[in-house]
């Protein structure tokens, strides 16, 4: 899971709420398929419900509100564009030393 909200701790006006995004990742394993899917995306009040779905099953989060912004327009179940996949793969690293789940 990612959290592409912005960070800079601001109050936001209620159209800076809706444009709020986040997506979420599907965790692949060595035997899977190497290329992450986008498994949930949203934007505002759906945004929000995703991250709590992540907070409350204790899955760390990353922000990048732009890249979530380009994951977000891409069909739900398709492969990470090429052009994004050093950004995605980044922040899988981050999420996955953060949950213990990756070794350096």
């Amino acid at each position: 899971m990612v959290d592409f909200r912005d960070s800079d701790g601001d109050k936001q006006t209620p159209e800076e709420e809706r444009r709020r995004v986040a997506v979420a990742l599907k965790q692949y394993g060595i035997d899977d398929v190497a290329i992450p899917k986008i498994i949930a995306a949203g934007y505002g009040k759906l945004a929000e419900q995703i991250l709590d779905l992540a907070f409350q099953n204790g899955v760390k989060v990353r922000e990048d509100k732009e890249l979530a912004q380009m994951l977000a327009a891409i069909t739900l179940e398709s492969d990470i564009p090429s052009e994004a996949l050093v950004a995605v793969a980044e922040i899988l690293a981050y999420v996955y030393k953060a949950n213990r789940n990756y070794k350096t």
